[in-house]
């Protein structure tokens, strides 16, 4: 666990396989925010710049530190009563769009206790899935944990199934595991976040915005191509449902890989 502001520099994968094969890779770069040192950023706070992190983009616009620890109590996670940061992609020249957002919740002795995956649609809306283990131990990176699908992500994906999240954080090393299965329990969707983690210094934050450029916009459109290429190759348009009131949901433990 660092608990100093850092870059994580790796890669994006989502793979479909059923009906249809789709694979897309693209590099990219999240900063990781540690809750308590927000207000004293290499990048800009709450403010416009080439790369800036603004709390109004997360926690549903609500104190971050006051949000995170009412949704802790909330589901009696009192066990991750020390460090929290947040992993997510910057504000890049007043834009954003972040996918999934991963609050990370660890315990006073550094182990990871929580993961709270913050997923946003294109459509303006957003649920959070609270990884956790049902009673409270550390989280590693052999564990599986299920949670149902309750938000309406992709429109070429039904709101149905389940998700598994594994998530390994040891040291530097970054390697996060969604995959989606449907109703009949068939693997349909698999995608990864992997990556290395670096210290955060201005020097490093000028490197990542010259050699990965304009990242969130490049993530947004992204999304719409593999959009058109999904419709080209015949995979029918879902409509968006109503979104479901109840915006937080918690996992439970799968069996361990």
């Amino acid at each position: 666990m660092v608990l100093t502001p850092q870059l994580l520099l790796g890669h994006v994968m989502h793979k479909r396989v059923l009906p249809k094969e789709n694979v897309f890779t693209y590099g990219i770069y999240y900063v990781v925010i540690p809750l308590d040192q927000r207000h004293a950023l290499p990048l800009a706070y709450n403010r416009f710049s080439a790369l800036s992190f603004y709390d109004k983009d997360h926690a549903e616009g609500q104190d971050l530190a006051v949000w995170i620890r009412h949704i802790l109590n909330q589901y009696g996670l009192n066990q991750a009563n020390g460090h929290i940061d947040i992993v997510c992609m910057p504000r890049v020249l007043g834009y954003v769009f972040n996918p999934v957002s991963f609050w990370r919740c660890f315990d006073k002795e550094g182990q990871l206790r929580v993961v709270l995956c913050e997923v946003h649609n294109t459509f303006g809306q957003c649920h959070h899935y609270v990884c956790a283990n049902p009673d409270g131990s550390p989280i590693s990176p052999q564990h599986i944990l299920k949670g149902k699908k309750l938000f309406h992500v992709s429109p070429f994906l039904k709101r149905e199934g389940h998700y598994t999240f594994q998530f390994n954080f040891e040291k530097n090393n970054v390697l996060v595991k969604i995959y989606f299965y449907n109703e009949e329990e068939k693997l349909q969707l698999l995608t990864s976040l992997s990556g290395k983690m670096t210290s955060m210094t201005k020097n490093s934050l000028i490197k990542v915005f010259f050699a990965y450029p304009l990242v969130t916009f490049k993530a947004i459109f992204l999304i719409h191509w593999q959009a058109l290429k999904l419709m080209v190759k015949g995979i029918p348009y879902i409509k968006k449902p109503k979104q479901y009131e109840e915006k937080t949901s918690a996992t439970t433990r799968g069996e361990s890989s």
